[in-house]
This record gives C-alpha cells, sequence and structure tokens, in this order.
C-alpha cells in the first residue's frame, strides 16, 4: 500500500511540475507580445506627436492667410467675420411636448472697454 501511496505522490510531483513547466512559457509568451504591444504604442505615439506638429505648423495663421491670398480668386476664400454666423435664438428646435417651455435668454457681447472696467467680479 505503500509503494502505491509512494507512486502516485511522485506521479503528482511529476504532473504538477510539468504544469509548472509549462505555465512559465506560457507566461513568456504573453510577457513577450506585452512587449511587443508596448513597443508598438511608443512608435503609433511618436507618430501621432510629429503628426500632432506637422499640423500646428500647416495651420499657422501666416500661412493660411496667404494661402487664401494667393488663391482667392480660384476659391474665393475670405476672412472670417462676426456677421457670419448666427445667433443662438435662431436656432430651430424640434417641438418635443415632453419637453418644459423655457423662456429664451437674450444673449449681449461687452464690447465696449469702458464697460468692461465697469463689470465686476465677486
Amino acid at each position: 500500500m505503500k509503494s502505491i501511496l509512494y507512486v502516485l505522490t511522485a506521479l503528482s510531483v511529476f504532473g504538477l511540475a510539468l504544469w509548472a513547466y509549462q505555465e512559465n512559457y506560457r507566461t513568456q509568451q504573453v510577457v513577450k507580445e506585452t512587449q511587443a504591444l508596448q513597443g508598438e504604442i511608443g512608435v503609433a505615439q511618436v507618430k501621432l506627436a510629429v503628426l500632432n506638429a506637422e499640423w500646428a505648423y500647416l495651420n499657422r495663421p501666416d500661412r493660411l492667410r496667404e494661402l487664401a491670398d494667393l488663391n482667392f480668386e480660384r476659391m474665393g476664400l475670405l476672412p472670417l467675420r462676426a456677421e457670419q454666423f448666427g445667433r443662438a435664438d435662431q436656432i430651430a428646435y424640434a417641438e418635443d411636448p415632453d419637453l418644459p417651455v423655457v423662456e429664451p435668454i437674450e444673449l449681449q457681447a461687452i464690447t465696449d472697454i469702458q464697460a468692461l472696467g465697469e463689470v465686476q467680479i465677486p
């Protein structure tokens, strides 16, 4: 009976050693894949930083103004003015009977420099 117990114990130890060996290699493989993904993420972040820098360089206002001037005859681009935009109260919303009725709020911009000095922030 003791010999069967010794054999079963030896087999269980051998089985556990085999399982631990396999888990070790699986873990190493996952670590390698994670490092590869981290490297790819790093490369992608560097590319994104370069693209953001190029975008900022190409969208400089002075450069865009020059391009608009050079291509005015072909494209007819004009500078933006405040009159080209609508007011908030001109937006048409779909009527929803479940929504409460809200009185419109008049929006005003402070354009006078003296009025800016009179405004006190608490």
